[in-house]
């Protein structure tokens, strides 16, 4: 049995509170129960117990060595939710997932709704003050605010995540302790203003990429359990991330990606020799590294933030969108998502240079990105073949019937042929002779 000397401090504290009455015999105890610093120093000790967890260092998202594509991608993600998402492809060990936990250092405020049942000040200002809680539309009548700041968080979906982990169910806790049924919420509405990650996507299984997909373009998804439905809000900034070496996505859900980017392994030497240096330095001294770094991360969350205030106001030069609708034309690309990518992320490529005009250059920088793998060879000769099968339709159904002309009699009793010239005289058939011999005699 351990000794007063050989316990460990904390032990000591909760061993005295487990039986504070009991015989203290001690001096040390003593002192450790008095109400002196000693004490205050100790109980700090005991709540501040190291548990085996580790700490929430993530890699410097400017310190990544190079892919500035896939970096400006995820930065204009944040800036603006209507982009509708990235979509990381590469090969394995390209910092895809580094990249995508380094933006946490980066995320901006958002005001999120206090409230159990998520009311919003937008919810009244739209729909009156019946939108809302009866305890919010108080708050609101008081003048007291509905919403708090809280930073945005960074929510990511395991690849064995059930459908009903993603959109919500029945809490199956509480239908077996309590005997009663309650709609639980799922990860897409826990991404609520947040940024959902998925790693692997082209993994997941797809009817559950399609609920991801529907409830982020929506920005809501409702939830029915038998008798029990619930609708909840899912603004979310989606970003996925596949290796093309495991299986490529599906083009209808590859398409609801906004802006798509190759990320390809760095292939200047002086630069890989780079990544390793930073690489030895993050492991051998995290928190150093990481405050090296703290300057530059500031900064660039504040611009970020400014960026996201400054969108709104952010309009487009003469002639700006018609040239970027050529330039769609052009690529023969069906999919109205081309455009709406492609001006969205314009605007947040304006925003995040401090400017509220968008030029050309703005789209000629986020082209590639937005109109990336938007057009195929099969469906290019599927329309075609369909066109040419239209047009035969058209000319079938345009064309006009042939008029049938009336018989005119001659004097001789013949029907003048079309051509003009007198038709050839019919041999009298059977029926006919017999007429005439008939009426010969009948003349007799």
């Amino acid at each position: 049995m351990l000794t007063v000397w050989e316990m460990h401090p904390c032990d000591i504290v909760e061993l005295a509170t487990l039986n504070p009455m009991a015989k203290r015999k001690s001096q040390l105890l003593e002192i450790l129960y008095s109400s002196g610093p000693v004490a205050a120093v100790m109980q700090a000790a005991a709540k501040h117990r190291d548990r085996g967890l580790a700490s929430e260092l993530r890699y410097p998202f400017l310190a990544i060595v190079g892919q500035a594509e896939m970096k400006i991608a995820l930065i204009l993600a944040l800036v603006n939710r209507a982009i509708g998402g990235v979509l990381l492809v590469g090969a394995r060990g390209t910092a895809k997932t580094t990249a995508v936990r380094g933006l946490l250092d980066l995320m901006p405020v958002v005001e999120r709704s206090t409230c159990e049942y998520g009311c919003e000040p937008e919810d009244i200002y739209n729909y009156g003050i019946d939108a809302v809680c009866k305890d919010c539309a108080q708050k609101f009548g008081m003048g007291d605010s509905l919403t708090r700041p809280e930073l945005m968080r960074l929510v990511e979906l395991p690849l064995n995540a059930r459908l009903e982990d993603v959109v919500g169910g029945i809490n199956e806790r509480v239908a077996l302790e309590q005997n009663r049924v309650e709609l639980e919420r799922g990860l897409l509405s826990q991404a609520d203003q947040n940024v959902l990650y998925i790693d692997e996507v082209n993994l997941l299984d797809d009817l559950i990429i399609d609920a991801i997909l529907d409830a982020a373009a929506q920005g809501q998804y409702t939830v029915r359990r038998g008798p029990l439905a619930a609708t909840y809000r899912s603004r979310l900034t989606l970003i996925g991330s596949m290796n093309p070496e495991e299986g490529n996505l599906r083009p209808q859900i590859q398409d609801r990606f906004g802006l798509r980017v190759l990320v390809r392994g760095i292939q200047d030497p002086a630069e890989r020799l780079e990544i390793y240096r930073r690489s030895t330095a993050y492991q051998n001294k995290p928190f150093k590294f990481v405050l090296d770094w703290t300057t530059e991360t500031e900064a660039a969350a504040e611009e970020i933030a400014e960026a996201r205030k400054r969108l709104a106001k952010v309009i487009f030069g003469n002639g700006v969108q018609a040239k970027g609708l050529r330039w769609i034309e052009k690529l023969k690309i069906d999919s109205h998502r081309a455009e709406l990518t492609l001006f969205e992320a314009g605007r947040a490529h304006a925003a995040i240079d401090n400017r509220l005009e968008v030029t050309l250059d703005d789209l000629r920088a986020v082209a590639p990105m937005a109109l990336r793998q938007r057009q195929t060879e099969f469906s290019e000769k599927f329309f075609a073949d369909q066109q040419e099968a239209d047009d035969h339709i058209q000319k079938v159904i345009r064309q006009q019937p042939r008029q049938r002309r009336t018989k005119k009699s001659t004097s001789t009793g013949q029907t003048p042929s079309t051509d003009g010239r007198t038709p050839p005289v019919e041999a009298p058939t059977r029926t006919k002779r017999r007429s005439q011999k008939k009426q010969t005699e009948s003349e007799v």
